[in-house]
């Protein structure tokens, strides 16, 4: 019997989980999530999108009314949603240009793989539903399964709505992101058929309401993309980063030094290159620690071993 049996069997005998529990519940969301933020940080022109898809269906998942366990569920879910792109190739993944079909039949596959990589985890439970059915659609059109609204559970149906809004919302190599009355406009044509109707009018009611803003454009709480001349919004800073501190575009390598402007840091063209150490991908450990911790506090130890083995919220 493992760790995690050996507290389901404890909880069952009513006795609480105790600190060693939650530590390792923290340890074990930890990995997850900074497996998820390895994916992410393959592609330049996403910095942020896990972050972001995670704040809004927080926001989508409190505006709906759900207990505050399932939120901290639906928001977890958010991050981790694209954890299958691991094994999309770099080719497709970060091709500057549209995909063809064939290439979006690659792209397609990341629910089932993000599915394998959690087979056996003892989270996989847990957030399986927004990695797997995210791209599921009401009217059956959607992927992996073609499964219709009653089949899709809502962390999937949060997420899928949230992760399209920041898809259309994020500047990409071949299109400028659109600006959110548009995103939302799009949403609301799509409800019923590519988006849950009531999960829709819900976000269409935090858009229009300036709820939305502060996290569109963002990589973090009042952190927001910095500007490549070249690439765009491709420049994610850190809450922790200071001035005179450097930052580097991740699609021309280009190096940036963050100065104080204003009141604000400012990245600001080197004229130099970034050399091959610069440009590696390191995790953002401190908001990947902030983001356990919120989860945790709202997710009781007890709730998360006895959710364990459950695949679906109603609503």
């Amino acid at each position: 019997m493992n760790l995690w049996q050996q507290w389901r069997a404890r909880l069952h005998r009513g006795i609480k989980p105790d600190i060693e529990a939650n530590a390792y519940l923290r340890q074990l969301m930890a990995s997850l999530l900074a497996m998820a933020w390895f994916v992410e940080a393959r592609d330049p022109y996403t910095g942020g999108h896990l972050w972001r898809v995670s704040r809004y269906a927080r926001l989508l998942a409190e505006e709906t009314g759900l207990p505050a366990a399932e939120v901290a569920q639906v928001s977890v879910g958010g991050f981790l949603h694209d954890l299958g792109k691991i094994g999309v190739p770099d080719a497709v993944l970060r091709k500057p240009s549209r995909l063809t079909e064939e290439e979006y039949a690659v792209i397609k596959t990341h629910p089932d793989l993000g599915l394998r990589m959690l087979a056996r985890h003892p989270l996989a439970a847990f957030v399986g539903d927004a990695v797997g059915m995210h791209h599921e659609r009401p009217d059956g059109l959607g992927y992996p399964n073609g499964l219709t609204t009653e089949n899709i559970p809502v962390a999937a149906r949060i997420v899928g709505i949230c992760d399209a809004f920041d898809a259309m919302t994020s500047n990409r190599p071949y299109r400028t992101g659109m600006s959110r009355d548009v995103a939302l406009s799009i949403l609301a044509q799509e409800a019923g058929r590519q988006f849950d109707s009531q999960l829709v009018e819900i976000f269409l009611a935090l858009g229009r309401a300036g709820r939305l803003d502060h996290v569109m454009g963002h990589s973090d709480d009042n952190i927001p993309l910095q500007s490549c001349p070249m690439c765009g919004p491709t420049l994610v800073m850190r809450r922790e980063h200071r001035a005179g501190q450097h930052l580097y575009c991740r699609n021309c390598e280009s190096e940036f030094e963050l100065q104080q402007q204003d009141g604000q840091l400012v990245a600001t063209p080197t004229g130099r290159k970034g050399a091959p150490s610069d440009l590696e991908p390191e995790a953002d450990t401190a908001l990947i620690a902030r983001m356990v911790d919120t989860a945790v506090a709202d997710l009781p130890v007890e709730a998360i071993v006895t959710q364990v083995g459950q695949t679906k919220i109603s609503l």
